[in-house]
Parts: C-alpha cells; sequence; structure tokens
C-alpha cells in the first residue's frame, strides 16, 4: 500500500510565520547618552553629536530609537536621527526593540504577491519564536482575508477555522 501525503496533495497553502521574522541585524540608538547632565537635551551638541556620528556604521541595519530615561526629549532629537538613518539603515522605528520587529513584519507581509494566495485555503501555523505572535498572525490575517476563500490557524491534522468567504 502507497502512503500518500494528503496535506501535499490538496491546495492547502501553508504558511510559517518564521517567514516573515526580520533577518537583518537590530540596532538601538538609546538617547540617554546625549543627554546634559542625564536630564535635557542640549541642541547644540547634540547637533554636533549628528554631524560626527558614524551612521554607515547602520547601513542595511534595523535601528530603534529610544530614551532609556525619564528625561522628555524633543521631537526634533528623533527627527534628526531618522532624517539621517534614512538611506542608510533597511528599517528606523522610535521605540523599542519588540516596535521594530513589528513594523519589519508587517513590512514582509505586505511584500507578499497576493495573485498566489487569491481564492485559495490557507493555513497560517500555529508555532512560532517570533515574539508577540498574536500581532504578526492578526496582520497576515487582515492583509489576506480580502483575497483568499479560507483561513485556517494550526496544522493542517488540526486546524481551527478563522475565515470562510460565505457564497454569493
Amino acid at each position: 500500500m502507497e502512503i500518500r501525503n494528503k496535506v501535499k496533495e490538496s491546495s492547502l497553502i501553508q504558511m510559517d510565520l518564521a517567514d516573515f521574522k526580520p533577518t537583518v541585524q537590530m540596532m538601538p540608538i538609546d538617547l540617554a547618552s546625549q543627554l546634559w547632565k542625564g536630564l535635557v537635551l542640549k541642541e547644540k551638541d547634540f547637533r554636533i553629536w549628528i554631524k560626527e556620528n558614524n551612521w554607515l556604521s547602520y547601513k542595511g541595519k534595523g535601528v530603534y530609537v529610544f530614551c532609556s530615561t525619564e528625561a522628555i526629549v524633543p521631537t526634533w532629537a528623533f527627527m534628526l536621527v531618522t532624517s539621517q538613518l534614512i538611506g542608510v539603515a533597511n528599517t528606523v522605528v522610535i521605540g523599542n526593540e519588540l516596535a521594530l520587529q513589528k513594523s519589519m513584519i508587517l513590512h514582509n507581509i505586505h511584500r507578499l504577491n497576493l495573485e498566489e494566495f487569491k481564492d485559495e485555503r490557507v493555513i497560517i501555523k500555529g508555532c512560532s519564536d517570533i515574539q508577540e505572535p498574536e500581532y504578526a498572525m492578526s496582520e497576515l490575517v487582515a492583509f489576506l482575508q480580502p483575497h483568499v476563500k479560507s483561513i485556517m490557524y494550526g496544522e493542517p491534522c488540526s486546524t481551527v477555522p478563522i475565515f470562510k468567504r460565505k457564497k454569493l
């Protein structure tokens, strides 16, 4: 008797969140190191740092910009740093490493060719080593749902239905 892989023979498209995980190195920029006496940001000193910093060290990387102290950092400081990283870094976000991961995951989801999913049945695998996988799964559902026939969660042998297009 021949053993058949019915899952492989089916038209189900299996998706793994790991495929959307960022592959570039992630680097922080903590503006706390630029604060005068750990309290305030002096514009003149900050602009010198902006001018002298080696921004090319962030080439092709994901960068998250934040301040690890309770100091109030003016909005323009984050704008100046971002301005220096445009065209150098792969991605720049204001926030923490998780915010950067989420931004990069969303970008990777939006790179999918929706034509490949038109009227298809999709299974989003349940196990993933992504932080807060609920975010990635929800974004994937929101992106695919208008185009697919159905979305399921889990493994082909045990799925939970998430969405099924109503027949007209």
